[in-house]
């Protein structure tokens, strides 16, 4: 259907219906006061409500619904009262080693005081596991008491930032740290809201001085920027009711500050360019406002559509963590799209010609600047566009090394606490109790009748390569032969119906993701005596990376499918939609490349305080794709429409371009400031998933609106011809029958 047709309100003296987005304009400008009045309180409410959405959000674990290991985890607390400990104290003995009577005393007080806490749900240690190797470092100074916290994860590690300084001691013959997968990732999200409170104390005044600087007024800057405020507080208080019904990742407020402010302001400026064109051709204030929305608002529509696809499609992932963004990200789409076609039209009616001083798009020296730049991309098509185009190449060359990984306590800042006891366990210990393989047999009984299989099938497990022991109902294992007799330590393992095993691996064989697909495939591919499910810390990573991976191509394959269709809709053309594909494309490969280049293999690791791993873990990358993605749609969107309206007017595509990117140019380049410095706020964050999402994302934001946007468009334009608008004849049909067009 189209915008343009209505059965009612038809313009005065013609007879033509008038379309859906002057009406609003009319609407907005004639009840300004009542529009702006209920802004406001509004948005006081969505204050009050937002206030409390911090503490509704939830942390997560990298989990796989309905895969084998959580599967085998069920069991495991069905069958055996057990699973994955997910977080340990480090005791270290001040003098001597752990075996002596008064440090085993000590480390056993401490053991029981953390298993009568509330909220702990199993404990256990070197001195209570009969002394086993896996929880006693090689010096034999240090060793391991490993818990387990009972409720969801959330309320987990909740207590555990209680329980953390508790237990963080260093009074008689020991030293205690806490550590552990559950304490990193804890740390990790207080860091993250810490970061949240940082982020706005810099982006709010930066953004200010930015839109001055552009304006050089600052009631428009002012007004552009609460704008962005607005979308912030809104989807906020949006979040919160969401959180009621579903889980929502702490990451998502990160991400909802920063869009909520960009494309806010971004859309803001689109209405606000727009109102001082129409100004400057005369037009009393209201009418201005009028046109302003039912030109720039159309743009504002189908940008918001683009980058509330590919955030949408994040649905597809089955893990709350990601859906949680594509939660935030429609919200703050529909209440960017809102604010600006509702909230600062009414405001620039009240305002008038306080807003109207200089422009960012007409006779200006950056207008001039991107006409200029424009033909002279022009007429040499294949020098400047094969440059640029290498240049790019060169800039995403090291995505072809691309390397998933999985995480650990290193995107923590050096000195985090629970860094610092996973360094020392990677550097102390050769193998890690906390990071076993659990194959559980649910109809293998442990009952003694099938002894001599658990048996040989432990000896089995432990002659893999990379495996340090096998704990089971029968004994410990080590290279195919029982080191220790069974005894106490050895009773978990045994049920009347079913078994498990605990096959601990060495820390090589855990130091890269390789390693752990083959230990892996290896333990499965060990001749079990009963059909078994592999689980524990290191499958669960695997499961949640694999399927992670595996839905790749579905939700990447839907963003451009719809992207396609929505600038069809909009342009009636088939080769500007997969053109603007390619590019964006072009955008993600060099925001990968960046992203291999430092945080994977290190470069300049040292300059944003961030420590690597030779791995990229998946769903950060995942995230960033999907917003850049979105956000390169968004400048793509507003450039072709200023193109598509010189050339519906001229019929001249060379004129249509240069006039085009003159008029979209120094919006697109004040907007895509303005959006990178907000990203480029969370490169001083302490968590190296925020550094990463700010400086990938300001980084591809400048590449598209420079090499891609003042370069490459203009040169594929130019050599595309009349074929720009260019469709067979069935598609013209459908663009004649539900196409948008612009008023």
């Amino acid at each position: 259907m189209s915008i343009t047709r209505s059965p009612v309100h038809e313009s005065a003296g013609t007879g033509a219906p008038l379309p859906v987005l002057r009406r609003l304009g009319r609407f907005t400008a004639r009840r300004s006061g009542t529009v702006v009045v209920a802004s406001i309180v509004a948005t006081l409410v969505a204050l009050l409500v937002a206030a409390g959405t911090l503490d509704r959000l939830v942390l997560s674990r990298f989990v796989s619904p309905g895969s084998e290991s959580l599967r085998a985890a069920d069991v495991l607390e069905e069958e055996f009262g057990t699973g994955t400990q997910n977080f340990l104290l480090l005791v270290t003995a001040d003098q001597g080693g752990v075996d002596d009577a008064d440090v085993r005393a000590a480390g056993e007080a401490i053991e029981r005081d953390l298993a009568a806490e509330e909220g702990v749900a199993e404990v256990a240690s070197y001195w209570s596991r009969g002394e086993s190797p896996a929880l006693r470092s090689e010096d034999g100074t240090q060793a391991l008491i490993i818990a387990r916290m009972g409720g969801d994860v959330t309320e987990a590690r909740t207590r555990l930032g209680e329980l953390s300084p508790e237990y963080t001691t260093g009074q008689g013959p020991i030293s205690v740290a806490v550590g552990g997968g559950d304490e990193v990732f804890r740390q990790a999200a207080e860091q993250a809201r810490s970061d949240f409170v940082t982020a706005e104390l810099i982006v709010l005044p930066l953004v200010l001085v930015l839109l001055w600087f552009i304006y050089r007024r600052l009631p428009a800057a002012a007004l552009t920027l609460g704008m962005g405020l607005f979308s912030v507080i809104a989807t906020l208080a949006l979040l919160r009711g969401v959180a009621a019904g579903t889980e929502v990742s702490t990451f998502a407020a990160n991400l909802t500050l920063v869009m909520g402010l960009g494309l806010g302001v971004d859309y803001s400026l689109f209405i606000i360019n727009r109102f001082r064109e129409e100004m400057r051709k005369g037009r009393p204030v209201h009418e201005a406002v009028e046109w302003a929305v039912a030109t720039a608002g159309r743009t504002v529509l189908f940008s918001g559509l683009t980058v509330a696809v590919s955030l949408l499609c994040m649905l597809l992932f089955p893990f709350p963590f990601l859906r949680s963004f594509a939660y935030a990200g429609a919200g703050v789409v529909l209440t960017s799209v809102l604010a600006a076609l509702v909230i600062m039209p009414a405001a620039l009616a009240r305002l008038g010609a306080r807003v109207q001083t200089r422009s960012l798009s007409g006779s200006g020296g950056g207008a001039r600047l991107w006409h200029t730049t424009a033909v002279r991309m022009m007429r040499r098509p294949a020098l400047y566009g094969l440059s640029a185009l290498a240049v790019l190449l060169v800039l995403a060359a090291p995505t072809l090394n691309l390397n998933f990984g999985l995480p650990d306590d290193r995107v923590l800042p050096p000195g985090t606490s629970s860094r610092e006891v996973q360094q020392d366990i990677r550097e102390n210990f050769a193998q890690e109790e906390m990071d076993a393989v659990q194959i559980v047999a649910p109809g293998l009984p442990g009952d003694g009748s099938r002894s001599d299989d658990i048996a040989a099938y432990a000896a089995e497990l432990s002659r893999i390569d990379g495996m340090a022991q096998v704990d089971a109902a029968t004994g410990t294992y080590v290279d195919g032969q029982r080191v220790r007799e069974p005894g106490p330590h050895s009773e978990r393992f045994a049920s009347a119906d079913a078994t498990w095993f605990s096959a601990v691996p060495s820390n090589e064989a855990l130091a890269g993701v390789g390693s752990v697909d083959a230990l892996l495939a290896d333990v499965r591919a060990a001749d079990a005596p009963a059909e078994v499910l592999v689980g524990g810390y290191p499958a669960e990573l695997n499961d949640f990376r694999a399927a992670l991976v595996a839905s790749i191509p579905l939700v990447f394959g839907l963003i451009l499918i719809v992207t396609f269709a929505i600038l069809f809709l909009m342009t009636g053309s088939l080769l500007l939609p997969l053109k603007a594909i390619v590019l964006n494309v072009l955008s993600m490969a060099v925001m990968f490349g960046a992203l291999v280049w430092v945080f994977q293999d290190g470069n300049l690791a040292g300059l944003l305080g961030v420590t690597t791993t030779g791995a990229l873990e998946p769903t950060f990358p995942l995230l960033m794709f999907c917003i850049a993605f979105g956000l390169s749609m968004d400048y793509e969107v507003f450039m072709l429409s200023r193109i598509k309206e010189e050339y519906d007017r001229t019929g001249d595509n060379t004129e249509a371009v240069a006039t085009g990117l003159e008029r979209s140019g120094p919006l697109i380049t004040a907007a895509a400031v303005i959006l990178a410095a907000s990203f480029a706020t969370y490169t001083v964050s302490e968590v190296m998933y925020l550094t990463m999402l700010g400086a990938g994302m300001a980084l591809v934001i400048l590449v598209d609106a420079t090499l891609i946007r003042a370069v490459l468009v203009p040169v594929f334009m130019r050599l595309a011809g009349r074929a720009n608008w260019w469709a067979p004849r069935p598609l013209r049909r459908v663009h004649e029958r539900f196409g948008i067009s612009e008023v």
